[in-house]
């Protein structure tokens, strides 16, 4: 009599398929290759507050200044080229993600004021979204993605989790200040981009150490499991122009570079601190990738090996 260990089962490739060994070799599931940051700039010490400070949300303008927030301080901060800080704009709330319109504008997803936009030459602030209807305030937008159209894109986290999955992604058409909800039910949505093609949403899903993607014609948005990191705490997402996902593993203190298939392709640890938040391309070829360290306060840079693709506010 067979044991159950003895019996064999119907392959479930074809039978040319060739073996296991044979099948992944198809695809790149090598060891990821470590690339090493350098310093770029380092927040100077009159801006740092005693309580702490927690920059997110880079964006460079089409000048080569790179713009990014401060949750505690309530602040936004403009780093020139050559790496001096100036703060760009203040206000009542919690900036938690930044992008730039074509215009010139910025836009802020704020944790506690909604989608906030700020006029960078008059420094005027207008709180366009406060919440998903009249009377109903989003419960904490984290990060946000201008789509080549001008359409936006966000995330509403709070503090969705696997406790409470209430977290949503939204969209506001271009021109229009009234959000669309596409997806909900999500534990903890975060950093997102879309494809080359801009067909699908890749979405940081932070208390399930994943990464989903939407498809975002579809009527029922119909989601997938892109991939399951190795690590708690996916923030924010880049992509450059081979459709390369690029995931900033905050608390993991590293960044995780993917391709469209799922494969890890690249790590880059921090040289100073261990939170890496958020990351933006610049520079003449876009080959630059710039992201921030959370603990230290500073910002590092990597030569990559294929260029980013440019941001709504950078083309």
């Amino acid at each position: 009599m067979k044991r159950p260990c003895d019996v064999r089962r119907t392959p479930l490739a074809p039978s040319n398929a060739g073996s296991a060994d044979q099948l992944f070799n198809n695809y790149p599931w090598k060891a990821p290759e470590a690339l090493e940051p350098e310093m770029f700039s380092e927040m100077p010490e009159k801006f740092r507050r005693p309580n702490g400070n927690f920059l997110e949300g880079p964006s460079f303008d089409r000048a080569g200044n790179l713009y990014c927030v401060d949750i505690p301080a309530s602040r936004i901060y403009r780093i020139s080229p050559a790496g001096e800080w100036e703060i760009a704009a203040e206000y009542d709330g919690e900036p938690n993600g930044l992008k730039i319109h074509r215009d010139g504008r910025l836009f802020i997803a704020d944790r506690r004021r909604g989608i906030v936009v700020i006029d960078p030459v008059s420094r005027d602030v207008s709180f366009i979204c406060e919440g998903p209807e009249p009377g109903r305030k989003f419960i904490g937008p984290n990060d946000l993605i201008f789509a080549a159209n001008g359409d936006l894109y966000f995330t509403d986290q709070g503090r969705s989790g696997l406790q409470n999955p209430n977290g949503c992604i939204y969209r506001i058409a271009d021109g229009s200040t009234t959000p669309e909800r596409l997806l909900g039910n999500i534990p903890s949505p975060n950093g997102l981009v879309l494809n080359l093609k801009e067909t699908e949403l890749y979405f940081a899903v932070t208390r399930t150490n994943s990464i989903w993607k939407m498809e975002v014609n579809d009527p029922e948005k119909r989601t997938a499991l892109f991939v399951q990191m190795p690590m708690p705490g996916p923030d924010g997402l880049a992509l450059d122009t081979a459709g390369n996902v690029l995931v900033a593993q905050a608390m993991g203190g590293v960044v995780f570079v993917y391709a469209p298939n799922g494969a890890p392709l690249y790590t880059i640890t921090p040289t100073c601190g261990d939170i890496p938040t958020n990351l933006a391309y610049g520079g003449d070829d876009m080959r630059d990738l710039y992201f921030l360290e959370a603990r230290a306060n500073v910002v590092l840079k990597v030569r990559m090996p294929v260029p980013g693709k440019p941001m709504f506010g950078q083309s």
